[in-house]
């Protein structure tokens, strides 16, 4: 598929016609549940870690509670992509939603019940609550492309929109929770939470969405159920080392992901819980929500007219190096122009990422293949938490401030030697892949160019 441009496929699924006219219904019911679900979890990455301030925790404590969320999420993220495919992508997307709500309400229902619960407690119910997150995400991203196709829109577009919906729900979710610290407290803040997941378990259970269902099987492997799961993630680790874009678009989303995440998650609400001014901490989330939601609206809209490659590098390295002024910890308005930038750029780097993924990855192989990605950028989470954590407390909050965003500046110098990211230019777009069977068992994947480097 990268060495030609090859046509989309244009079948028309058993029971439709060439004439059925569009179905935005699906799409939207698949956005709504990721802005719901996003936000939800927004609302909670910064509540929690400013509980454990509250209470005299420490940044080492925000560190904590904040790995601990992300923990599970590292021993979940590759097995949710092979139960996504076995399961079914609307049942896992359900099922994730109902665990989520109901760990995060009981811990103000506790508060209640206790008196206060301790820290370890917090880090528990959290864990709980994003143990079936991974599983969530990649379902509902599953099920993109076979809704793009109900709805008669270019996957390119949808992608645009998709992580526009993400990103809003990725900054207006903790800039939502810091307005609630504010006027309602920190406990009673999750009840926001709980109830956003709980809309999104009703949207996904009323509207039926193609694609939702089961991908269409390969041929069983034999053995216990522990050996079909290895043989099933092992396929979709084959896809990655085979191909090398896909394997390079994974690369980009550990990157980013693991280098700026420890920024956003712990040492922002410490420098704004140091000066008191939770409100300041929301502005400048949903300033930084407004630019990614803008940069991704307009790769959906104006990306098919610049080689995709030269966005993605122009984007990481510009939404890098965006971010260094955060490390002198300059004036207020600074950081809001500054992060407004950032976001702006870091907005096109997933639709373009999903894009490579989509089009390579084969329809039964798509949900353990995107589980195993989010496993990469989980599984420096919790690492990076925690060092942000040691480091504020060890060598001040300037100095960790320096090392997160070098880190993420290094993060965006490498995509200039990815090589095989010159292959974005070669996918065809159009719409998406048609909601009816997948393509047929076997290698489907074509072998690398041989002029792209290693």
């Amino acid at each position: 598929m990268a060495a030609s441009r090859a046509a989309p496929v244009t079948t028309v699924p058993a029971g439709r016609t060439a004439v059925d006219p569009p179905r935005r219904l699906p799409l939207l019911a698949v956005e709504a549940a990721t802005l719901l679900s996003g936000t939800a979890n927004g609302v909670t990455s910064v509540v929690l870690p400013w509980l454990v301030l509250e209470r005299g925790g420490g940044a080492a404590g925000a560190g904590l509670v904040a790995a601990g969320t992300a923990l599970p999420l590292v021993l979940t993220a590759v097995l949710a992509g092979v139960v996504v495919d076995r399961v079914g992508r609307r049942r896992v997307s359900i099922v994730s939603d109902v665990v989520s709500a109901a760990a995060v309400a009981a811990i103000p229902l506790l508060e209640l019940a206790t008196g206060g619960l301790g820290l370890g407690a917090v880090v528990a119910l959290a864990a709980l609550g994003a143990l079936l997150d991974p599983a969530g995400v990649t379902a509902r991203e599953a099920m993109l492309p076979e809704a793009a196709a109900a709805a008669r829109l270019p996957l390119s577009r949808v992608n645009g929109v998709h992580e526009a919906v993400w990103g809003s729900a990725f900054f207006i979710g903790p800039a939502v929770g810091a307005v609630l610290i504010g006027l309602v407290g920190a406990v009673p803040a999750l009840w926001a939470t709980a109830a956003a997941f709980a809309l999104s378990v009703v949207v996904m259970a009323l509207v039926r969405v193609p694609g939702g269902g089961r991908p269409e099987p390969r041929a069983e492997s034999s053995g216990s159920a522990v050996r079909r799961v290895l043989a099933d993630t092992a396929e979709g680790i084959a896809v990655l080392r085979r191909d090398r874009l896909v394997r390079c678009a994974a690369l980009v989303a550990v990157l980013v992901s693991a280098t700026y995440l420890p920024i956003s998650a712990v040492l922002l609400p410490v420098l704004f819980e140091e000066q008191g001014a939770p409100g300041r901490l929301g502005l400048l989330l949903l300033v930084m929500s407004g630019g990614w939601v803008l940069g991704s609206l307009l790769q959906g809209a104006l990306g098919h007219r610049l080689p995709r490659s030269l966005v993605l590098r122009v984007a990481t390295v510009g939404a890098s190096v965006a971010l260094v002024p955060f490390v002198a910890l300059p004036p207020y308005p600074v950081l809001l122009g500054c992060g407004a930038l950032a976001g702006l750029l870091f907005g096109p780097i997933n639709p373009l990422v999903n894009l490579a993924f989509q089009r390579r990855v084969p329809t039964q192989l798509r949900g353990r293949v995107l589980g195993i990605v989010a496993s990469g950028a989980y599984a420096a989470g919790p690492a990076g938490y925690l060092a942000a954590g040691v480091l504020v407390d060890t060598t001040g909050l300037r100095a960790a401030f320096a090392v997160f965003v070098g880190a993420v500046v290094l993060a965006g110098l490498s995509v200039l030697v990815m090589r095989p990211l010159r292959e974005l230019d070669d996918l065809p777009d159009g719409e998406g892949a048609p909601p009816g069977p997948p393509a047929a068992a076997g290698p489907v994947l074509p072998e690398p160019r041989a002029s792209a480097a290693r």
